[in-house]
């Protein structure tokens, strides 16, 4: 049997656009992986794809979270990366006994990600 959990997250692209201005690669390379930083670099606006992969992260972490993962989780474990066709898919770098599916959407000023779970016993 399956439980299911979930997660959502609403960034500002501004937030993101500050903290890779101010911190630059000391942000950037706190919490995103390489394969991470070459997709957002290879859009016109890298900013609102580094904000939908932060808020896919931090959905992440809630729907995993709620499930009763008590272990600390960090944005690097968590990478969203995308298939050929575009579409983002979740891989962690720890141990959690389920998957984890997300959708990531953004406009030029917000993104938003839903996060879900798949808890197997």
């Amino acid at each position: 049997m399956s439980e299911l959990y979930i997660g959502t997250d609403l960034i500002d692209v501004e937030r993101i656009k500050f903290s890779i201005e101010n911190y630059q690669s000391k942000f950037i390379d706190r919490v995103f992986s390489s394969e991470e930083q070459k997709y957002c670099q290879s859009k016109s606006d890298p900013a609102v794809h580094f904000a939908g992969k932060f808020a896919a992260k931090e959905a992440v972490i809630k729907s995993i979270k709620t499930s009763g993962y008590v272990k600390p989780i960090t944005f690097k474990s968590i990478k969203i990366i995308n298939k050929s066709d575009g579409s983002p898919y979740v891989s962690l770098d720890f141990d959690y006994k389920g998957s984890v599916k997300v959708s990531i959407s953004h406009t030029e000023t917000h993104a938003i990600a839903f996060a879900l779970s798949i808890l197997n016993h």
